[in-house]
C-alpha cells in the first residue's frame, strides 16, 4: 500500500532531517569511519580507471559507462534493503524496535547534508566579514570547481551563493525526496548517481563516452527536486519567482538553473556569468538582472537557506501526517 510505504519512509525522513542538521558528520568520526560517499566515490573512480581506456571505442566506453551506473545502482539498493532487514530483525520487541528505528534514522543521515553545506558557506562569510580575502578564496574553493585565486569580495559570495543553491538541491532535496519516495534504496540509489555525475558525468572527451549513463541518470533523478528545491527558495525568500520561470531553462543543465535562478531572485541579485575552470574561461548564462552580490547577500542567502530547509521539514511532516490519516480511513 502506498499510504504505508510513504508513512514508513516519512517516519525515517523527519527525524533524519532534524537529527542531521543538529549532528551534521562529525569529524572525528570521519576520521575513523570515511563518509560512505568517499566509498562511493572509490568505487566509481575504480570502474573508470577499468572501463575507460582509450583503446576502447567509444560505443564501448559508453556501454561500460551504463554497465558501471547498473552495478552502483544495485549495490545501492542491496545496501539500503540490508539496513531495513536488520531493522526488521532487530525489533523482537518494542524497545529493540525503538532503538532500530533510531539506528536506521542515523543510517538516513549520512545521505543528507544541511549541517556541512551551512557551514562550508558560513565558513566563507566568516572570512569575508573579516576582510580575510585570502582565506575567503581558499574556503570556497572546497565548495566550487572554478578557479578561486582571483575572485574579489563579489566573486567570491557568488561563488558561494551558487554552490548553496545549486547543493541545497543535491544534498538536502533531493536526497529527502527519494528517502520518502523510495525509503533507503532511493536514497542510496540517488547518492550514488549524484556523486558519479559529479565524477564522470562531465562533456570532456576523457569522460563524454564513460560518464554519459551517469549525466543522463542524474538528470532524470534531479527533475522534480530541483524544480520543488526552486519553489522552496522563492517561498523562503518571498520573492524570485519571475525570475526563477524566465531564466531556469538557460543552464546547459535541465535541473541545476532552477535552484540558482530562484536564488538570483530572490536576493534580487546577479549570478552566473563567465568565470575561469582550471584557467580556461567559460561562458556560462546569467541569473537575474540586479547588481552583482556583495557580502551581505551572501549572509542573507544563508538565511534563506535555513529557512527552505524549515519548509523541507514542514513538508516531510505534511507527507507524514496526510499518509497517516490515509492509513486510519
Amino acid at each position: 500500500m502506498l499510504e504505508l510505504w510513504i508513512f514508513i519512509n516519512a517516519v525515517i525522513a523527519l527525524p533524519a532531517l532534524i537529527l542531521e542538521a543538529v549532528l551534521g558528520y562529525p569529524s572525528w568520526l570521519h576520521k575513523r569511519i570515511p563518509h560512505p560517499v568517499v566509498w562511493a566515490g572509490a568505487c566509481i573512480t575504480a570502474f573508470e580507471r577499468w572501463w575507460n581506456k582509450p583503446t576502447y571505442s567509444f560505443a564501448t566506453r559508453r556501454l561500460l559507462g551504463c554497465i558501471a551506473v547498473l552495478v552502483l545502482m544495485g549495490l545501492a539498493i542491496s545496501f539500503g534493503w540490508g539496513v531495513r532487514w536488520a531493522q526488521d530483525v532487530a525489533s523482537v520487541n518494542d524497545s529493540a524496535q525503538i532503538g532500530a528505528l533510531l539506528a536506521v534514522v542515523l543510517v538516513a543521515t549520512v545521505g543528507l547534508a544541511q549541517r556541512s553545506l551551512f557551514e562550508h558557506v558560513r565558513n566563507v562569510l566568516t572570512a569575508l566579514r573579516a576582510d580575510d580575502l585570502q582565506a575567503a578564496r581558499a574556503r570556497v574553493s572546497l565548495i566550487v570547481g572554478r578557479d578561486t585565486q582571483r575572485l574579489d569580495a563579489s566573486g567570491v559570495s557568488a561563488a558561494a551563493l551558487e554552490s548553496l543553491a545549486e547543493s541545497f538541491n543535491d544534498g538536502i532535496v533531493a536526497p529527502a525526496f527519494w528517502l520518502v519516495l523510495g525509503g533507503l534504496p532511493g536514497l542510496f540509489v540517488y547518492k550514488v548517481l549524484n556523486t558519479a555525475d559529479s565524477l564522470i558525468g562531465h562533456k570532456e572527451e576523457r569522460w563524454r563516452a564513460f560518464g554519459w549513463a551517469a549525466a543522463r541518470a542524474d538528470d532524470v533523478v534531479n527533475l522534480v527536486p530541483a524544480r520543488i528545491a526552486g519553489a522552496l527558495l522563492v517561498c523562503a525568500g518571498l520573492r524570485g519567482l519571475r525570475v526563477m520561470l524566465k531564466d531556469a531553462s538557460k543552464h546547459a543543465s535541465p535541473n541545476a538553473g532552477w535552484p540558482e535562478a530562484a536564488m538570483a531572485g530572490a536576493l534580487g541579485v546577479r549570478l552566473g556569468g563567465a568565470t575561469t575552470y582550471d584557467g580556461v574561461l567559460h561562458e556560462r548564462p546569467v541569473f537575474g538582472t540586479g547588481p552583482v552580490p556583495g557580502v551581505s547577500d551572501l549572509g542573507r542567502g544563508l538565511r534563506i537557506y535555513v529557512t527552505a530547509c524549515g519548509l523541507l521539514w514542514i513538508i516531510v511532516a505534511a507527507a507524514l501526517v496526510s499518509s497517516f490519516f490515509f492509513l486510519e480511513r
